[in-house]
């Protein structure tokens, strides 16, 4: 039986801009707030992982496993870079637990992170569209400029049109996220204030991003710079750290999977690989999605929310944007789908993402995040990051420890 692991501690920097910040800066920063934050040394870790995506293209830096020895205290230990598209997060966080679950150490940590945006917090949104676009299979890109909002644009409409659901009802998950987001700390846009018309309507700020698709401006996730880091414990690395199992959530089941990146050979709004690793995450942390009353899924576009809210079992099939259409997804709903504002809202540093999905609802289940978006009775958590078109898919389910 697998032994079990723990959250001993999570720091995330604002999502939006890093402005002169490198990605050498980045990662030794992440590191050193993460530890401070429980007043640990860094050669308290054994082993690390750090997840990033565009760095090749968007940073010229590679071997960021180097970068994050660098570290007083980390020089010569097991680290690795971890790369699945936007689920670079989550495999970091899953990679680390490995190493645990090995017998390499006791005491892990996780990095993801995202620099999208240049030194003056200026981005190249066609240089950005083009490092994204590798991630999506070389079959499915010609025809397209913007390849991953034309991609999901696509599986909006047929989610629309398999399910009877209208654009104002999916625009549910991005009102929600926004006004969730207003009250998030790190949030990207939570300064931006939008009604449901707003996101559902075409108006100035509120365009269709692709001709003759129903994708719009609300319905996307940010582009955004920003990171993230979590501690990850066996019970001797909590002793080891001096960290009270009290005050940690335990990563009760964990699954990965990943389905073929061609689109055609599967059906996609299905998310058969998705859903299968959030089954098996279930049944190891000995829980149904019926436990669950927090959850982050990435939401990368608002079609994602509704089949994020299936995957983790919330919604039937089809039935996912009805869920938030019903008000179910709401701080004070059946069950807090993306309080932190969701990629839409919070941002999406693509690295950083499944890290901070993961420390968001660990917030959560210890009443860490502000008063208007704690979940009440927080009691089991769950987590949906994917990679490319819902082709790589980490999935986490969370407790409080005991």
């Amino acid at each position: 039986m697998n032994r079990p692991v723990y959250i001993a501690a999570y720091h995330q920097s604002e999502f939006g801009k890093l402005m002169g910040m490198t990605v050498p800066d980045i990662i030794k920063t992440s590191v050193n707030q993460v530890c401070d934050s429980i007043k640990t040394d860094p050669a308290a870790i054994d082993v690390g992982s750090v997840g990033a995506t565009c760095t090749y293209t968007l940073n010229q830096q590679g071997l960021l496993a180097g970068l994050m020895a660098t570290v007083p205290g980390l020089a010569g230990k097991p680290i690795e870079s971890v790369e699945n598209a936007c689920a670079s997060g989550g495999q970091a966080v899953l990679s680390v637990i490995y190493k645990l679950l090995l017998g390499q150490g006791d005491v892990g940590i996780a990095v993801g992170f995202e620099k999208m945006r240049d030194h003056e917090g200026k981005m190249d949104g066609k240089l950005i569209g083009q490092a994204l676009g590798v991630f999506s299979h070389p079959d499915e890109r010609p025809g397209k400029v913007y390849i991953f909002p034309h991609i999901f644009a696509e599986v909006m409409a047929d989610y629309m049109t398999r399910n009877g659901v209208t654009e104002r009802d999916l625009a549910h998950v991005s009102c929600v996220e926004y006004g969730n987001g207003n009250n998030n700390p790190y949030a990207q846009m939570k300064k931006i204030k939008v009604s449901l018309d707003d996101c559902a309507n075409i108006g100035d700020r509120n365009k269709y991003i692709i001709d003759g698709l129903p994708l719009k401006t609300y319905d996307c996730s940010q582009i955004t710079d920003g990171y993230a880091a979590i501690i990850v414990a066996t019970e001797a690395g909590l002793t080891k750290l001096g960290v009270a199992k009290a005050d940690c959530v335990q990563i009760a089941g964990y699954a990965q999977a990943t389905d073929s990146l061609l689109r055609a050979d599967r059906d996609v709004l299905k998310a058969q690989g998705a859903v299968t690793a959030m089954n098996k995450a279930y049944a190891m942390a000995g829980l149904t999605s019926a436990d669950v009353n927090v959850a982050e899924v990435h939401d990368c576009f608002t079609v994602m929310g509704a089949i994020g809210t299936e995957v983790i079992g919330k919604a039937s099939f089809g039935q996912g944007a009805k869920y938030w259409v019903d008000g179910k997804a709401g701080v004070d709903g059946e069950c807090g789908i993306n309080t932190s504002g969701g990629l839409i809202a919070k941002g999406h540093p693509v690295g950083a993402t499944g890290v901070a999905m993961i420390g968001w609802s660990a917030w959560q289940l210890l009443g860490k995040v502000p008063p208007a978006l704690q979940v009440k009775n927080a009691k089991a958590a769950a987590t949906f990051n994917i990679g490319g078109p819902i082709c790589a898919s980490v999935c986490t389910v969370l407790k409080r420890a005991v």
